[in-house]
């Protein structure tokens, strides 16, 4: 005799898990496409910017100017933080998501049609500066929605694990961009490629934005935005009651970004260009060398979040933040050296402390705050940790090479950082217990 009951009851779990997956797959994907607008624009800013948008400037002047258009874009970060996320707490996730990303692609397209600094002027840069800040208002939220979407709907004791597939959006939309970068600058001439050909991976964006579109729209609400809709508890005033009510989790939580988002930076932005212009490797050899390390960072970032469900995120960070600390320094004794297998070793490890404290961020962020203002609170506290530790980095570290003239003084300076996102994560709760939704 069949028991239609529990037929049905485990035909729904089927249909759930299925779900569940759909949304882990979409967060990652429409991550991946995202951030790959965000990082062909820092790798277009370490090769051609200089030339094309301060033409008038010195190599090094050119560098620091392009490099600080870069910043611009995470200065804007915190404001799509409270914008996106005060409709994702009122609205809901999914339309957040799918808004953020329309926004991101066209923004980047247009910079794919842009008149350079010989062809318009002043007005080159000015409209670079305007579009990067539309880029960086829409990163500023899009995290959020991504990260909330896969983090809510995961079972029980799979926050990590299903939260990292916002987090492998990062280094795959990095890879991706490289691989871009890699087979243009390898197909064209250095005077093609700087004519017309750096303009391509812009242009590509617009068909991986539909495809993005076409995935994120096919997955349901977050369950839990759907229950506070329905019992409405939405808060009126989102960002206002986080601050008030979680002061002190938006500031742990910021300062525990800071290392990883400046090391990070200056692993894929600076790198290329100190190893291209001051070390004078080949752009295909340093394109290479970050291939390989976001590689070991997309590994290390799953690894550490699974991790982070049978241990709890605080251990996990600290080995993470730990390592941060005492690889700065060696990281560029070993970039130094011009030897590439020497370099890819200095990136490896790099990246396992990057994997170890990025991995279970989504868990964790949105661990820390009630789910009527979690959008809110979260990616308000990830922007500002974008802004204070890797919205500058590069140009910090250019600055710092510059004036110096070793690369010590940027390995100090990326202690600094470490030294403070391991002070905040020490401030952390020592509870792995969930907050209940």
């Amino acid at each position: 005799m069949i028991n239609r009951g529990e037929d049905g009851m485990a035909e729904q779990v089927l249909v759930r898990g299925e779900h569940v997956r759909r949304v882990a797959v979409a967060s990652a994907i429409g991550t991946t496409i995202e951030w790959y607008d965000y990082f062909i624009y820092s790798t277009a800013t370490a090769l051609v910017f200089n030339r094309l948008f301060f033409p008038s400037l010195s190599p090094a002047a050119g560098t620091l100017a392009a490099f600080a258009t870069l910043g611009v874009g995470f200065v804007a970060r915190p404001l799509g933080g409270i914008v996106w996320g005060h409709f994702g707490d009122r609205v809901g996730r999914k339309a957040m998501l799918v808004a953020s990303l329309v926004l991101m692609g066209l923004a980047t397209a247009a910079v794919g049609v842009l008149p350079t600094f010989a062809t318009a002027g002043v007005a080159a840069p000015v409209l670079l500066v305007v579009l990067r800040v539309l880029q960086g208002i829409s990163a500023g939220g899009e995290w959020g929605g991504a990260a909330l979407m896969a983090v809510e709907h995961a079972p029980p004791g799979r926050r990590g694990r299903y939260g990292s597939f916002s987090q492998i959006g990062v280094p795959a939309g990095l890879i991706i961009a490289q691989l871009v970068f890699f087979t243009v600058t390898n197909s064209l001439s250095s005077e093609d490629f700087r004519s017309w050909g750096w303009r391509v991976p812009f242009l590509v964006s617009l068909v991986l934005v539909v495809v993005g579109l076409v995935i994120r729209l096919r997955v349901e609400e977050s369950p839990v935005f759907a229950r506070l809709r329905a019992s409405g508890e939405r808060s009126r005033l989102p960002i206002a009651d986080v601050l008030r009510r979680r002061p002190r989790a938006v500031l742990v939580a910021a300062l525990s970004f800071i290392a990883n988002t400046a090391l990070g930076y200056v692993f894929f932005a600076y790198l290329l260009s100190y190893g291209t212009s001051v070390l004078k490797l080949s752009s295909t050899t340093m394109l290479v060398e970050i291939i390989v390390g976001s590689v070991v960072w997309l590994v290390s970032i799953i690894a550490g979040a699974i991790w982070s469900d049978r241990v709890g995120r605080k251990r996990v960070y600290l080995v993470g933040s730990v390592l941060l600390v005492v690889w700065s320094i060696p990281f560029f004794l070993l970039v130094d050296t011009r030897q590439p297998w020497l370099l890819g070793l200095a990136v490896v490890v790099l990246n396992l402390g990057l994997g170890a404290t990025y991995g279970p961020q989504s868990a964790l962020f949105a661990e820390l705050f009630e789910p009527r203002y979690r959008y809110s609170g979260a990616s308000f506290a990830y922007a500002v940790g974008a802004v204070l530790g890797g919205g500058f980095a590069p140009l910090i570290a250019t600055a710092l090479q510059t004036s110096t003239g070793t690369s010590l003084s940027v390995s100090l300076y990326m202690v600094a950082v470490a030294l403070i996102s391991l002070g905040a994560v020490l401030a952390f709760p020592k509870t792995t217990t969930v907050t209940e939704d």
